[in-house]
Formats: structure tokens, sequence, C-alpha cells
């Protein structure tokens, strides 16, 4: 099984970035301890900053990977394109949030990328993205 996790902005920040919101922890960290618990995946795994490369990334994995979990960051409450993307593609997506979302400012409340993904896991801490690659199995 193929399982590509993309990043949006600022998630290049984790571990230093308001621990209390989203832990002490890298990705690259967390990204090597998935790979130790999931032994049988082959995984990919991308950060941008940068909206046009993730929606490059998202039409790259988006006909070739057995699922996506994609964690956009910010732009899931700003970005058509991200959601149009993923939208476009056959690879089933899981979006992924760190926090809770809903327990937060007003204007995540809002995603545009839910309503073209397969699931939507939130507010379980990196946790969530175990979750998502459980979902895929």
């Amino acid at each position: 099984m193929k399982i590509c996790i993309i990043n949006g902005p600022n998630l290049n920040l984790l571990g230093k970035r308001e621990p209390a919101v989203y832990g002490n922890q890298t990705f690259e960290e967390y990204f090597t301890m998935l790979q130790i618990q999931f032994p049988t995946i082959d995984f990919s795994y991308f950060q941008s900053n940068i909206e046009g490369e993730l929606i490059d990334k998202i039409q790259e994995y988006g006909f070739s990977f057995d699922g996506i979990i994609l964690n956009a960051g910010a732009y899931t409450h700003t970005s058509i394109g991200i959601g149009d993307a993923v939208k476009s593609i056959t690879t089933p997506v899981i979006e992924v949030h760190i926090s809770n979302t809903f327990s937060r400012e007003s204007f995540r409340h809002q995603s545009y990328i839910s309503g073209n993904a397969k699931g939507v896991i939130l507010g379980f801490g990196l946790k969530s993205y175990q979750l998502a690659i459980q979902s895929f199995l």
C-alpha cells in the first residue's frame, strides 16, 4: 500500500511553533515513527508553504497512490484551488488537523477540502495521522 502525507504551511515548524497547540515533536521525528509502526506501507512525505506546490503534489500523487493524508494547514480555510485539486483526483484523501479547528478561531471552522475528502480527522494531535492511516487499512 502506498500512502502519501502532504503537509501545508507552517507544519515544517512542528516542535517549535505553539507547542501548547501542536506539541514538541517535529514531523520528521513523527514520520520516522510512522514508518516503524506501519512497516508494510510505502510512505511518501511532502511539505510546502506554497499553495501551488501543494496542488501540484496532489495532482501528481492523485492517480498513483492508495491514499493521501492531507493537512493543508491554513490553506484549508482559504484555498478553493486545493479543494478543487482534491475533487479532481481518484486517490481517496483524508483531511487531518492536529488541533480541533472547531475549538479555535471562527475562520478555522470553514474547510474547502472536507466536502471532497473521504473523511476528516481532527483534534487528536499527531495521532490524527495514525488514525487516517488506520482508516486506509
